[in-house]
């Protein structure tokens, strides 16, 4: 015997099926990247971390690598607190191993700078062609407020140093070829080009460690300061989620700098974990599908009733 059919069954049919609540799945965001740890503005991978970030810093078969115009560069360490991130170059001259380089440049809109402990010495420059070597050379910092001098008169020490180390020594550069370069902070807008400035190499490093005559002790790299906002604020909306044990995160296929925090069930929200023990099939529902689901419950007791 065929049903009678009502109107209001299809009107509550097609509720259902437009409210259905579909799994919101999303991909598990690490905790870290071989040895080091992921903390919020980096992420592991897309949807992880804060979109400005991921542009320029990826998790790579557990390499964490800085990626910019002049190439990309292993993360050796993250100081969180401090905000400041370390990499190596692996085209940088230490006391064990000097090298041709192009140089190390920032991109423009990266959201990075240079720490000021940075101290960088180009090596095997041209006395003749070099700029750095012209006393009336000045440049325009990144703010065209201000000029100086691209090289330290004060740095002759640290090129003895360095020219002290054996890989150095052993292929005879004269000691007149080095210059300490000045401006650390060259900013998004300026880059050290080794080829208009006539050098063939660089060294860099962020530490004497408490060993200044001893350049086989000096930390080689590039420290990098990095700013979550102009306001450089840590966002209230990660901690949030951070101390229900989420992942910050945001949500890369709709507007930009949508957050979501990802928890450990792989489930991600709007907000944070912590949305009750409500399992679908092994994964918690969030508000909204919460309500949905109630919703439903009184559909169907409707449409029994009716």
């Amino acid at each position: 015997m065929k049903l009678p059919h009502h109107p209001s069954t299809t009107i509550f049919s097609f509720i259902f099926i437009f409210l259905l609540p579909s799994s919101i799945s999303s991909q598990t965001c690490q905790r870290s990247c071989g040895k080091l740890p992921l903390k919020f503005p980096f992420g592991s991978d897309l949807g992880c971390g804060d979109p400005r970030f991921h542009q320029h810093v990826s998790c790579s078969q557990g390499n964490l690598l800085l990626t910019m115009h002049t190439g990309s560069y292993p993360v050796t360490n993250i100081d969180y607190i401090n905000k400041v991130m370390y990499i190596s170059d692996p085209s940088m001259s230490t006391c064990s191993c000097t090298q041709p380089s192009k140089g190390f440049g920032l991109d423009w809109d990266s959201p990075f700078s240079f720490q000021d402990d940075n101290i960088f010495a180009l090596l095997d420059c041209s006395t003749s062609s070099s700029p750095i070597f012209q006393s009336s050379t000045l440049y325009t910092d990144k703010n065209n407020n201000s000029k100086v001098s691209l090289c330290d008169n004060q740095g002759t020490s640290i090129c003895s140093f360095l020219y002290s180390c054996r890989a150095i020594s052993t292929i005879n550069l004269p000691i007149s070829t080095c210059c300490v370069y000045t401006p650390v902070d060259l900013g998004p807008a300026f880059e050290m080009d080794l080829q208009k400035l006539h050098c063939s190499s660089y060294s860099g490093f962020y530490s004497f460690n408490e060993r200044q005559s001893d350049p086989n002790s000096w930390k080689y790299g590039i420290a990098l300061k990095y700013k979550f906002s102009v306001n450089n604020e840590y966002p209230s909306s990660c901690a949030n989620c951070e101390m229900s044990n989420g992942i910050c995160g945001y949500f890369s296929g709709g507007a930009y700098n949508s957050f979501l925090c990802n928890c450990p069930n792989g489930i991600n929200t709007t907000n944070d974990c912590y949305f009750g023990a409500n399992y679908n099939y092994g994964s918690r529902l969030s508000s909204w599908q919460i309500g949905t689901w109630l919703f439903y419950c009184l559909a169907c007791l409707l449409i029994s009733v009716w």
